[in-house]
């Protein structure tokens, strides 16, 4: 008896809960006239998190980030000589330096296409860089994922070339990035690199031998952590995959400092890649930064919005 007088009791209790329950949420219900009652149920706002980088490059590398529709950007690359020389040419700030021009557009959301000319070999490129997924503030989507391609052209005298394909080569990228605070932001890339043509050799038996594969792969890391409203410490590394049968290229390491404003981003640093154009740093470079062959960059971004 006692037994079925508690399931009585606990059934009743429950009974009472799920009344109360059902009172508390209907409530708002009875409060509200028909006209309100009958209006849509509107989603909550997804947040994007924001400037996870404030510019499409991070010193030597693309970033994830795509300004918004119908956002022109003009790019200022340059890269002095190295520093071993000392005083001879002033650390490298006298010698023959890499410059890049490049101007991008945002046709279309997440979409941003571009050109550029780079000084070395007179390379022209054509680029275009792709936003997958954009981190949300809610952590329902963690990471910001793009992916960047580009074909360059090497635009010197036909003296330099059996034939106009081998001209050409290509590099893509696919980038995955976070926003872990609200001062640090980090990202991690692989990348693959393509030459039409590379140089190669005559062996002992008369027999033409490539230096180095027509492709490469590597893995790029970088970070950016802020230590006031509109400056940051910044981080590149670069560290090639393929091994080539000759002249395989040294890693990349750099740092420095980026100040920035709505629509400027200036960023100045010390690395050991001199080429700008991403497929030729990572099949050439043969800067060794343990033999401290550094030298000095800087990278100048303007913004304009219609």
């Amino acid at each position: 008896m006692k037994k079925h007088k508690q399931k009585k009791v606990s059934f009743f209790i429950s009974g009472c809960i799920f009344l109360v329950l059902l009172f508390v949420s209907a409530s708002p219900l009875f409060a509200q006239d028909s006209t309100a009652a009958a209006q849509p149920v509107l989603k909550p706002e997804v947040r994007l998190a924001k400037n996870t980088f404030e510019s499409a490059w991070l010193i030597d590398n693309q970033t994830v980030m795509v300004p918004k529709k119908k956002s022109l950007e003009f790019i200022i690359m340059h890269r002095f000589g190295i520093v071993n020389n000392g005083y001879k040419d002033f650390y490298g700030l006298f010698a023959p330096s890499n410059i890049r021009f490049g101007l991008n557009f945002v046709p279309i959301n997440k979409l941003s296409v571009g050109a550029g000319l780079t000084k070395e070999r007179m390379q022209v490129d054509l680029n275009a860089k792709y936003a997958i997924l954009k981190q949300t503030e809610s952590n329902k989507i963690p990471l910001s994922v793009s992916f960047y391609g580009n074909m360059v052209i090497d635009t010197r005298n036909k003296s330099n070339f059996t034939y106009g394909v081998h001209r050409f080569s290509y590099f893509s990228q696919l980038m995955l990035a976070r926003k872990i605070t609200e001062r640090f932001s980090a990202q991690v890339a692989g990348s693959f690199s393509w030459f039409n043509n590379v140089e190669g050799y005559v062996d002992s038996k008369g027999q033409v031998q490539k230096k180095m594969k027509n492709g490469h792969l590597a893995i790029e890391v970088m970070g950016r952590y802020k230590f006031s409203d509109k400056s940051a410490f910044i981080i590149n590394y670069d560290q090639p995959l393929t091994q080539h049968p000759t002249n395989n290229p040294h890693p990349n390491i750099a740092f420095g400092l980026e100040t920035t404003t709505d629509s400027h981003a200036f960023q100045v640093f010390a690395g050991n890649y001199y080429g700008i154009v991403p497929q030729s740093n990572n099949f050439f470079n043969q800067h060794d930064y343990t033999k401290g062959q550094f030298l000095i960059g800087f990278n100048m971004t303007r913004l304009w919005a219609f």
